[in-house]
Protein backbone atom coordinates (compact mmCIF):
# COMPACT_ATOMS: atom_id res chain seq x y z
CA UNK A 1 0.00 0.00 0.00
CA UNK A 2 2.85 2.32 0.79
CA UNK A 3 4.08 1.83 -2.48
CA UNK A 4 0.98 2.37 -4.16
CA UNK A 5 0.55 5.77 -2.76
CA UNK A 6 3.95 6.53 -3.56
CA UNK A 7 3.34 5.94 -7.00
CA UNK A 8 0.96 9.17 -6.62
CA UNK A 9 3.24 11.15 -4.17
CA UNK A 10 6.64 10.05 -5.86
CA UNK A 11 9.06 7.65 -5.61
CA UNK A 12 11.44 8.83 -3.25
CA UNK A 13 8.56 8.81 -0.47
CA UNK A 14 8.24 5.41 -0.61
CA UNK A 15 9.08 3.90 2.32
CA UNK A 16 11.99 1.71 1.59
CA UNK A 17 13.63 4.78 -0.45
CA UNK A 18 13.46 6.97 2.24
CA UNK A 19 14.87 5.02 5.00
CA UNK A 20 17.33 3.82 2.21
CA UNK A 21 18.51 7.62 2.09
CA UNK A 22 18.37 7.98 5.55
CA UNK A 23 20.53 5.01 5.97
CA UNK A 24 23.20 6.51 3.38
CA UNK A 25 23.16 10.31 5.09
CA UNK A 26 23.89 8.37 8.93
CA UNK A 27 26.35 5.75 8.62
CA UNK A 28 29.90 6.35 9.39
CA UNK A 29 32.32 6.82 6.26
CA UNK A 30 34.36 3.81 7.26
CA UNK A 31 31.08 1.41 6.27
CA UNK A 32 30.13 3.93 3.46
CA UNK A 33 33.91 3.06 1.59
CA UNK A 34 33.49 -0.64 2.66
CA UNK A 35 30.12 -0.62 0.80
CA UNK A 36 31.58 1.17 -2.28
CA UNK A 37 34.80 -1.01 -2.29
CA UNK A 38 32.68 -4.67 -1.59
CA UNK A 39 29.80 -3.22 -4.07
CA UNK A 40 31.33 -1.14 -6.30
CA UNK A 41 28.36 0.74 -8.54
CA UNK A 42 25.68 -1.62 -6.95
CA UNK A 43 25.91 -0.24 -3.61
CA UNK A 44 22.65 0.71 -3.80
CA UNK A 45 21.12 -2.08 -4.89
CA UNK A 46 22.58 -4.30 -1.64
CA UNK A 47 21.33 -1.45 0.63
CA UNK A 48 17.71 -1.58 -0.75
CA UNK A 49 17.88 -5.56 -0.64
CA UNK A 50 19.70 -5.38 2.42
CA UNK A 51 16.77 -3.20 4.08
CA UNK A 52 13.75 -5.65 2.06
CA UNK A 53 15.50 -8.56 4.36
CA UNK A 54 15.06 -6.49 7.16
CA UNK A 55 11.87 -5.57 6.57
CA UNK A 56 11.13 -9.80 6.18
CA UNK A 57 13.00 -10.07 9.55
CA UNK A 58 11.01 -7.42 11.36
CA UNK A 59 7.33 -8.64 9.96
CA UNK A 60 8.40 -12.35 11.17
CA UNK A 61 9.08 -10.56 14.75
CA UNK A 62 6.03 -8.42 15.19
CA UNK A 63 4.09 -11.58 13.94
CA UNK A 64 5.36 -13.56 16.99
CA UNK A 65 4.83 -10.93 19.10
CA UNK A 66 1.41 -10.16 18.30
CA UNK A 67 0.81 -13.81 19.09
CA UNK A 68 2.06 -12.74 22.72
CA UNK A 69 0.33 -9.59 22.36
CA UNK A 70 -1.89 -7.53 19.79
CA UNK A 71 -0.76 -4.21 21.21
CA UNK A 72 2.94 -5.13 20.45
CA UNK A 73 2.06 -5.85 17.22
CA UNK A 74 0.62 -3.30 16.62
CA UNK A 75 2.88 -0.85 18.05
CA UNK A 76 5.82 -2.08 15.98
CA UNK A 77 3.99 -1.63 12.25
CA UNK A 78 3.27 1.90 14.07
CA UNK A 79 6.74 2.64 14.92
CA UNK A 80 7.91 1.44 11.53
CA UNK A 81 4.98 3.30 9.77
CA UNK A 82 6.91 7.06 12.08
CA UNK A 83 10.48 6.07 10.67
CA UNK A 84 9.18 5.34 7.76
CA UNK A 85 7.17 8.95 7.63
CA UNK A 86 9.94 11.09 9.33
CA UNK A 87 12.67 9.58 6.79
CA UNK A 88 10.41 10.92 4.10
CA UNK A 89 9.45 13.70 5.32
CA UNK A 90 13.28 15.21 6.78
CA UNK A 91 15.19 14.54 3.72
CA UNK A 92 16.62 17.55 2.36
CA UNK A 93 14.51 17.45 -0.55
CA UNK A 94 11.39 16.38 1.03
CA UNK A 95 8.04 17.52 2.70
CA UNK A 96 5.33 16.66 4.88
CA UNK A 97 3.44 15.16 1.74
CA UNK A 98 6.37 12.44 1.66
CA UNK A 99 4.91 11.15 4.75
CA UNK A 100 1.76 10.04 3.41
CA UNK A 101 2.93 6.61 1.70
CA UNK A 102 4.74 5.01 5.16
CA UNK A 103 1.53 6.67 7.04
CA UNK A 104 -1.28 4.74 5.32
CA UNK A 105 1.17 1.54 4.25
CA UNK A 106 1.23 1.26 8.45
CA UNK A 107 -2.54 1.50 9.08
CA UNK A 108 -3.50 -1.01 6.22
CA UNK A 109 -0.26 -3.39 7.69
CA UNK A 110 -2.14 -2.96 11.29
CA UNK A 111 -5.48 -4.11 9.59
CA UNK A 112 -3.71 -6.90 8.01
CA UNK A 113 -1.96 -7.34 10.85
CA UNK A 114 -5.03 -8.25 13.26
CA UNK A 115 -6.71 -10.16 10.89
CA UNK A 116 -4.20 -12.48 10.48
CA UNK A 117 -3.47 -12.97 14.28
CA UNK A 118 -7.29 -13.02 15.44
CA UNK A 119 -7.27 -17.05 14.29
CA UNK A 120 -4.44 -18.08 15.88
CA UNK A 121 -5.17 -16.46 19.40
CA UNK A 122 -8.97 -16.83 19.81
CA UNK A 123 -10.53 -16.76 23.07
CA UNK A 124 -11.96 -19.22 24.89
CA UNK A 125 -15.71 -19.02 24.17
CA UNK A 126 -17.43 -17.16 27.04
CA UNK A 127 -14.43 -15.78 28.40
CA UNK A 128 -14.14 -11.59 28.96
CA UNK A 129 -12.82 -10.09 25.90
CA UNK A 130 -10.82 -7.06 25.80
CA UNK A 131 -11.43 -3.68 23.97
CA UNK A 132 -8.40 -5.17 20.63
CA UNK A 133 -10.06 -8.24 21.12
CA UNK A 134 -14.05 -6.18 20.19
CA UNK A 135 -12.03 -4.17 17.34
CA UNK A 136 -11.05 -7.34 15.35
CA UNK A 137 -14.62 -8.85 15.88
CA UNK A 138 -16.01 -5.69 14.02
CA UNK A 139 -13.38 -6.02 11.50
CA UNK A 140 -14.12 -9.74 10.75
CA UNK A 141 -17.53 -9.42 10.98
CA UNK A 142 -17.72 -6.43 8.27
CA UNK A 143 -15.26 -8.85 6.22
CA UNK A 144 -17.87 -11.38 6.97
CA UNK A 145 -15.34 -14.22 8.01
CA UNK A 146 -16.82 -16.88 9.35
CA UNK A 147 -17.08 -17.85 13.20
CA UNK A 148 -14.36 -19.17 14.82
CA UNK A 149 -14.28 -22.95 15.72
CA UNK A 150 -13.51 -23.42 19.79
CA UNK A 151 -10.06 -21.88 20.88
CA UNK A 152 -7.97 -23.62 18.90
CA UNK A 153 -5.61 -22.40 15.40
CA UNK A 154 -7.82 -22.21 12.53
CA UNK A 155 -5.02 -23.21 10.18
CA UNK A 156 -7.62 -22.59 6.87
CA UNK A 157 -8.41 -19.24 7.90
CA UNK A 158 -4.79 -18.21 8.96
CA UNK A 159 -3.80 -19.51 5.03
CA UNK A 160 -6.74 -18.31 3.56
CA UNK A 161 -6.44 -14.61 4.81
CA UNK A 162 -3.01 -14.53 4.49
CA UNK A 163 -3.17 -15.11 0.75
CA UNK A 164 -5.23 -12.27 0.30
CA UNK A 165 -2.72 -10.32 2.06
CA UNK A 166 0.10 -11.35 0.11
CA UNK A 167 -1.96 -10.78 -2.98
CA UNK A 168 -3.07 -7.72 -2.15
CA UNK A 169 0.00 -6.52 -1.50
CA UNK A 170 1.83 -8.09 -5.08
CA UNK A 171 -1.29 -6.11 -6.69
CA UNK A 172 -1.13 -2.71 -5.11
CA UNK A 173 2.89 -2.53 -5.08
CA UNK A 174 3.09 -3.71 -8.34
CA UNK A 175 0.59 -1.33 -9.11
CA UNK A 176 2.75 1.20 -7.13
CA UNK A 177 5.58 0.46 -9.02
CA UNK A 178 3.51 1.12 -12.21
CA UNK A 179 2.15 4.41 -10.75
CA UNK A 180 6.11 5.72 -10.16
CA UNK A 181 6.87 5.37 -14.07
CA UNK A 182 4.57 8.48 -14.62
CA UNK A 183 7.46 10.29 -13.07
CA UNK A 184 9.90 8.57 -15.40
CA UNK A 185 11.53 11.70 -17.91
CA UNK A 186 13.21 9.10 -20.41
CA UNK A 187 10.43 10.42 -23.79
CA UNK A 188 11.00 14.06 -22.33
CA UNK A 189 15.02 13.59 -22.56
CA UNK A 190 14.36 11.84 -25.93
CA UNK A 191 13.13 14.61 -27.72
CA UNK A 192 15.38 17.11 -26.81
CA UNK A 193 18.26 17.87 -29.56
CA UNK A 194 21.12 19.29 -28.10
CA UNK A 195 22.54 22.76 -29.35
CA UNK A 196 25.01 22.75 -32.13
CA UNK A 197 28.66 23.98 -30.08
CA UNK A 198 30.15 27.40 -30.92
CA UNK A 199 33.46 25.67 -29.47
CA UNK A 200 33.26 22.39 -30.62
CA UNK A 201 36.16 19.90 -29.09
CA UNK A 202 39.51 20.04 -31.21
CA UNK A 203 39.74 16.63 -33.69
CA UNK A 204 41.91 14.02 -32.61
CA UNK A 205 44.79 13.16 -34.44
CA UNK A 206 45.25 10.02 -36.00
CA UNK A 207 45.97 6.68 -33.78
CA UNK A 208 44.32 8.49 -30.57
CA UNK A 209 43.05 5.58 -29.61
CA UNK A 210 45.07 2.39 -28.65
CA UNK A 211 41.89 0.47 -27.78
CA UNK A 212 41.49 -0.03 -31.72
CA UNK A 213 45.44 -1.42 -31.84
CA UNK A 214 45.82 -3.51 -28.39
CA UNK A 215 43.18 -5.64 -27.08
CA UNK A 216 41.94 -5.26 -23.27
CA UNK A 217 43.50 -1.33 -23.12
CA UNK A 218 40.57 1.01 -21.89
CA UNK A 219 38.84 2.96 -24.85
CA UNK A 220 40.08 6.62 -24.85
CA UNK A 221 35.97 7.68 -24.63
CA UNK A 222 33.60 5.65 -22.17
CA UNK A 223 30.43 4.75 -23.48
CA UNK A 224 27.49 6.28 -21.47
CA UNK A 225 26.25 2.78 -20.22
CA UNK A 226 29.69 1.77 -19.12
CA UNK A 227 30.31 5.45 -17.41
CA UNK A 228 30.64 4.69 -13.55
CA UNK A 229 28.37 5.94 -11.47
CA UNK A 230 28.94 7.30 -7.62
CA UNK A 231 26.07 9.02 -5.89
CA UNK A 232 24.07 8.74 -2.83
CA UNK A 233 20.74 8.35 -4.67
CA UNK A 234 18.65 5.80 -4.56
CA UNK A 235 15.72 6.74 -6.72
CA UNK A 236 17.22 8.98 -9.62
CA UNK A 237 15.71 12.48 -9.50
CA UNK A 238 13.32 12.92 -12.57
CA UNK A 239 13.17 16.45 -13.42
CA UNK A 240 11.23 17.16 -16.73
CA UNK A 241 13.00 19.93 -19.02
CA UNK A 242 9.98 22.45 -19.35
CA UNK A 243 10.10 22.68 -15.36
CA UNK A 244 13.81 22.65 -15.24
CA UNK A 245 15.38 25.97 -13.46
CA UNK A 246 18.87 26.46 -12.21
CA UNK A 247 19.07 29.27 -9.83
CA UNK A 248 21.96 31.91 -8.98
CA UNK A 249 21.97 33.11 -5.50
CA UNK A 250 24.06 34.57 -2.90
CA UNK A 251 27.00 36.63 -3.48
CA UNK A 252 26.34 38.00 -7.14
CA UNK A 253 25.66 41.38 -8.17
CA UNK A 254 22.64 40.14 -10.22
CA UNK A 255 21.38 36.66 -9.19
CA UNK A 256 18.85 35.41 -11.45
CA UNK A 257 17.29 32.06 -12.70
CA UNK A 258 17.49 29.98 -16.19
CA UNK A 259 15.46 27.48 -18.03
CA UNK A 260 17.03 24.54 -19.80
CA UNK A 261 15.84 26.74 -23.03
CA UNK A 262 17.92 29.59 -21.73
CA UNK A 263 21.04 27.66 -21.36
CA UNK A 264 20.92 26.03 -24.79
CA UNK A 265 19.70 29.30 -26.72
CA UNK A 266 23.16 30.77 -25.32
CA UNK A 267 25.93 31.71 -28.11
CA UNK A 268 28.86 30.59 -25.90
CA UNK A 269 27.96 26.24 -25.84
CA UNK A 270 31.22 24.38 -25.92
CA UNK A 271 31.88 20.50 -26.47
CA UNK A 272 35.36 19.38 -24.94
CA UNK A 273 36.62 15.99 -24.15
CA UNK A 274 36.93 15.58 -19.85
CA UNK A 275 38.13 12.72 -18.06
CA UNK A 276 36.42 12.43 -14.30
CA UNK A 277 37.20 10.47 -11.19
CA UNK A 278 35.80 9.60 -8.39
CA UNK A 279 37.42 9.81 -4.71
CA UNK A 280 36.52 6.73 -3.88
CA UNK A 281 38.74 5.25 -6.96
CA UNK A 282 41.04 3.08 -5.21
CA UNK A 283 44.66 2.42 -7.06
CA UNK A 284 44.12 0.73 -10.25
CA UNK A 285 40.19 1.26 -10.37
CA UNK A 286 37.85 2.06 -12.36
CA UNK A 287 35.81 4.99 -10.84
CA UNK A 288 37.01 6.84 -14.09
CA UNK A 289 35.80 7.22 -17.04
CA UNK A 290 36.13 9.80 -20.22
CA UNK A 291 33.40 11.55 -22.09
CA UNK A 292 32.64 14.00 -24.44
CA UNK A 293 30.51 16.97 -22.48
CA UNK A 294 28.21 19.67 -24.12
CA UNK A 295 27.50 22.70 -21.99
CA UNK A 296 28.43 26.22 -21.26
CA UNK A 297 31.03 27.49 -19.77
CA UNK A 298 30.65 28.24 -15.69
CA UNK A 299 33.31 30.52 -15.19
CA UNK A 300 31.64 33.02 -17.89
CA UNK A 301 28.16 32.90 -16.74
CA UNK A 302 29.65 32.73 -13.20
CA UNK A 303 31.42 36.37 -14.01
CA UNK A 304 28.22 37.93 -16.09
CA UNK A 305 26.50 37.42 -13.29
CA UNK A 306 28.76 39.75 -11.30
CA UNK A 307 30.14 37.04 -8.95
CA UNK A 308 31.95 38.57 -5.40
CA UNK A 309 35.34 38.48 -5.07
CA UNK A 310 34.71 37.70 -1.67
CA UNK A 311 33.47 33.86 -2.56
CA UNK A 312 35.44 31.05 -2.14
CA UNK A 313 33.01 28.73 -2.42
CA UNK A 314 30.14 27.68 -4.37
CA UNK A 315 27.53 25.51 -2.71
CA UNK A 316 25.75 23.58 -5.65
CA UNK A 317 22.05 21.72 -5.02
CA UNK A 318 21.20 18.99 -6.59
CA UNK A 319 17.16 18.19 -6.82
CA UNK A 320 17.30 15.43 -4.47
CA UNK A 321 19.27 18.13 -1.96
CA UNK A 322 22.90 16.93 -2.08
CA UNK A 323 25.02 19.86 -1.47
CA UNK A 324 28.43 19.90 -3.39
CA UNK A 325 31.25 22.50 -2.24
CA UNK A 326 33.44 24.11 -5.53
CA UNK A 327 35.91 26.10 -5.13
CA UNK A 328 35.29 29.49 -7.01
CA UNK A 329 38.81 29.79 -8.30
CA UNK A 330 38.78 26.89 -9.85
CA UNK A 331 35.18 27.49 -11.16
CA UNK A 332 36.35 30.52 -12.53
CA UNK A 333 40.02 29.76 -13.87
CA UNK A 334 39.98 26.22 -14.95
CA UNK A 335 39.49 26.48 -18.63
CA UNK A 336 37.07 23.77 -19.35
CA UNK A 337 34.64 23.73 -16.08
CA UNK A 338 31.08 23.90 -17.49
CA UNK A 339 27.57 23.64 -16.68
CA UNK A 340 27.15 20.67 -18.65
CA UNK A 341 23.28 19.25 -20.42
CA UNK A 342 25.26 16.66 -23.00
CA UNK A 343 27.21 13.51 -22.46
CA UNK A 344 28.85 11.72 -26.07
CA UNK A 345 26.29 13.25 -28.29
CA UNK A 346 23.06 13.47 -26.37
CA UNK A 347 21.54 14.58 -23.72
CA UNK A 348 22.50 13.65 -19.95
CA UNK A 349 21.57 10.11 -19.39
CA UNK A 350 19.13 10.78 -16.60
CA UNK A 351 21.10 8.86 -13.83
CA UNK A 352 24.17 10.90 -14.92
CA UNK A 353 22.56 14.59 -14.21
CA UNK A 354 19.66 14.66 -16.53
CA UNK A 355 18.97 17.82 -17.30
CA UNK A 356 21.92 19.83 -15.97
CA UNK A 357 25.25 19.15 -13.84
CA UNK A 358 28.30 20.85 -12.88
CA UNK A 359 32.23 19.72 -14.08
CA UNK A 360 35.30 21.58 -13.04
CA UNK A 361 38.50 19.16 -14.94
CA UNK A 362 40.83 18.41 -12.16
CA UNK A 363 38.88 18.31 -8.87
CA UNK A 364 37.78 14.65 -8.36
CA UNK A 365 33.57 14.43 -8.34
CA UNK A 366 32.76 15.26 -4.74
CA UNK A 367 33.78 18.77 -4.91
CA UNK A 368 33.59 19.56 -8.62
CA UNK A 369 30.47 17.23 -10.01
CA UNK A 370 26.92 18.07 -9.27
CA UNK A 371 24.39 16.12 -10.80
CA UNK A 372 20.83 17.20 -11.25
CA UNK A 373 21.84 20.69 -10.27
CA UNK A 374 19.10 23.23 -9.36
CA UNK A 375 21.06 26.04 -7.73
CA UNK A 376 24.60 27.69 -7.26
CA UNK A 377 25.02 29.56 -4.44
CA UNK A 378 28.05 31.91 -4.33
CA UNK A 379 29.10 31.46 -0.57
CA UNK A 380 32.45 30.78 1.71
CA UNK A 381 33.88 28.12 3.14
CA UNK A 382 33.65 29.28 6.32
CA UNK A 383 29.54 30.43 5.82
CA UNK A 384 28.55 26.04 5.15
CA UNK A 385 30.08 22.36 5.06
CA UNK A 386 28.77 20.80 2.01
CA UNK A 387 27.40 17.18 2.29
CA UNK A 388 31.02 15.60 1.97
CA UNK A 389 32.81 18.37 4.38
CA UNK A 390 30.19 17.62 6.96
CA UNK A 391 31.30 13.45 6.68
CA UNK A 392 35.42 15.38 6.71
CA UNK A 393 36.38 14.78 3.71
CA UNK A 394 38.65 17.46 2.85
CA UNK A 395 37.13 20.78 0.84
CA UNK A 396 39.58 20.85 -2.04
CA UNK A 397 39.97 17.82 -3.94
CA UNK A 398 42.76 17.39 -6.73
CA UNK A 399 42.97 14.82 -8.84
CA UNK A 400 46.43 13.05 -8.19
CA UNK A 401 48.28 11.85 -10.78
CA UNK A 402 47.36 8.38 -11.45
CA UNK A 403 47.84 5.28 -13.44
CA UNK A 404 46.04 1.76 -14.16
CA UNK A 405 47.36 -1.68 -15.68
CA UNK A 406 44.49 -3.15 -17.75
CA UNK A 407 46.14 -5.56 -19.49
CA UNK A 408 46.81 -8.47 -19.33
CA UNK A 409 44.48 -8.84 -16.54
CA UNK A 410 45.73 -9.66 -12.92
CA UNK A 411 46.16 -13.70 -11.89
CA UNK A 412 45.61 -14.72 -15.31
CA UNK A 413 47.58 -17.39 -17.36
CA UNK A 414 48.73 -16.22 -20.65
CA UNK A 415 50.91 -17.98 -23.09
CA UNK A 416 54.63 -16.68 -23.19
CA UNK A 417 56.29 -15.01 -25.68
CA UNK A 418 56.22 -10.97 -26.81
CA UNK A 419 52.69 -8.96 -25.34
CA UNK A 420 51.76 -5.61 -24.61
CA UNK A 421 51.33 -4.45 -20.98
CA UNK A 422 49.08 -1.50 -21.39
CA UNK A 423 46.35 0.74 -19.58
CA UNK A 424 45.66 4.47 -19.28
CA UNK A 425 46.90 7.56 -17.45
CA UNK A 426 45.81 10.62 -15.96
CA UNK A 427 46.53 14.39 -14.35
CA UNK A 428 43.87 16.29 -15.59
CA UNK A 429 44.62 20.15 -16.80
CA UNK A 430 47.75 18.97 -16.46
CA UNK A 431 48.33 16.52 -18.42
CA UNK A 432 50.77 13.08 -18.62
CA UNK A 433 54.27 13.73 -20.21
CA UNK A 434 55.10 10.00 -19.22
CA UNK A 435 54.65 6.55 -18.17
CA UNK A 436 56.93 4.01 -17.04
CA UNK A 437 56.33 0.24 -16.23
CA UNK A 438 58.65 -1.80 -14.25
CA UNK A 439 58.96 -5.67 -14.28
CA UNK A 440 59.71 -7.42 -10.78
CA UNK A 441 62.61 -5.36 -9.47
CA UNK A 442 63.89 -4.31 -12.70
CA UNK A 443 64.78 -0.85 -14.16
CA UNK A 444 61.55 1.43 -15.09
CA UNK A 445 61.19 0.86 -18.64
CA UNK A 446 59.01 4.04 -20.65
CA UNK A 447 56.02 3.22 -22.63
CA UNK A 448 54.72 4.41 -25.72
CA UNK A 449 51.93 7.22 -25.48
CA UNK A 450 49.07 7.27 -27.42
CA UNK A 451 48.92 10.65 -29.47
CA UNK A 452 48.08 13.44 -26.86
CA UNK A 453 44.67 15.08 -27.70
CA UNK A 454 44.04 17.27 -24.13
CA UNK A 455 45.37 17.32 -20.86
CA UNK A 456 41.68 17.09 -18.95
CA UNK A 457 41.67 13.65 -20.83
CA UNK A 458 43.86 10.89 -19.73
CA UNK A 459 46.19 9.20 -21.88
CA UNK A 460 46.72 5.49 -23.09
CA UNK A 461 50.08 3.76 -23.17
CA UNK A 462 51.76 0.40 -24.01
CA UNK A 463 54.99 -1.37 -23.59
CA UNK A 464 55.80 -4.57 -25.32
CA UNK A 465 57.31 -7.27 -23.04
CA UNK A 466 58.95 -10.51 -24.06
CA UNK A 467 57.00 -13.15 -21.60
CA UNK A 468 59.42 -16.40 -20.60
CA UNK A 469 57.17 -18.87 -18.48
CA UNK A 470 56.98 -17.98 -15.36
CA UNK A 471 55.41 -15.10 -12.74
CA UNK A 472 55.74 -11.49 -13.03
CA UNK A 473 55.06 -8.75 -10.93
CA UNK A 474 54.12 -5.67 -12.84
CA UNK A 475 54.20 -2.21 -11.94
CA UNK A 476 53.26 1.12 -13.56
CA UNK A 477 53.68 5.19 -12.56
CA UNK A 478 53.22 8.24 -13.94
CA UNK A 479 54.85 11.67 -14.61
CA UNK A 480 52.44 14.89 -15.00
CA UNK A 481 53.47 17.09 -17.49
CA UNK A 482 54.68 19.52 -14.91
CA UNK A 483 56.96 16.89 -13.59
CA UNK A 484 55.08 15.62 -10.57
CA UNK A 485 55.98 11.69 -9.92
CA UNK A 486 53.07 9.52 -9.03
CA UNK A 487 54.19 8.54 -5.55
CA UNK A 488 54.91 5.13 -4.07
CA UNK A 489 53.51 5.59 -0.99
CA UNK A 490 49.93 3.78 -0.61
CA UNK A 491 47.39 6.01 0.42
CA UNK A 492 43.20 5.18 0.83
CA UNK A 493 40.88 7.45 -0.34
CA UNK A 494 39.69 9.18 2.11
CA UNK A 495 40.11 12.18 2.95
CA UNK A 496 41.46 13.54 -0.32
CA UNK A 497 42.00 10.71 -2.65
CA UNK A 498 43.86 7.45 -3.41
CA UNK A 499 47.47 7.84 -4.44
CA UNK A 500 50.11 4.77 -4.81
CA UNK A 501 51.42 2.25 -7.58
CA UNK A 502 49.22 0.02 -9.32
CA UNK A 503 51.09 -3.33 -9.17
CA UNK A 504 49.32 -7.28 -10.66
CA UNK A 505 50.87 -10.12 -10.89
CA UNK A 506 50.62 -12.45 -13.72
CA UNK A 507 51.50 -15.57 -15.69
CA UNK A 508 53.02 -16.76 -18.60
CA UNK A 509 53.04 -20.18 -19.74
Amino acid sequence: MAELVAGLVGPASSPVVAVGDTVITLVPEPVKQLAIATFGENDKVALVAGTLVLVALYAVLIGLLSLRSRRLGVAGIALFGVLGALAAATRPAGGPLDALPSVLGAVVGIVALLLLVDPLTSPVPGAPRTADETVVERLRGALSMADRKGSGMDRRRFFLTGGVALAAAAVTGGGGRLLQRRFDVSDARGGLTLPTPSSPAPALPAGADLAEQVEGVTPLFTANRDFYRVDTAITVPQIRPADYRLELRGMFDSPRSYTLADLFDRDDVIERDVTLTCVSNEVGGRLAGTARWIGIPLGDLLRENGISGRSDQLVCRSADGMTIGAPTRSALEVEDAMIAFGMNGEPLPVEHGFPVRMLIPGLYGYVSACKWMTSIEATTYDAFDAYWVERDWAADGPIKVASRIDTPAPLRQFPAGRRAVAGVAWAQTRGIRRVEVRVDDGEWQEARLAPAVDADLWRQWQLPVDFAPGSYQLTVRATAADGEVQPEERARPFPDGASGLHSIRVIAT
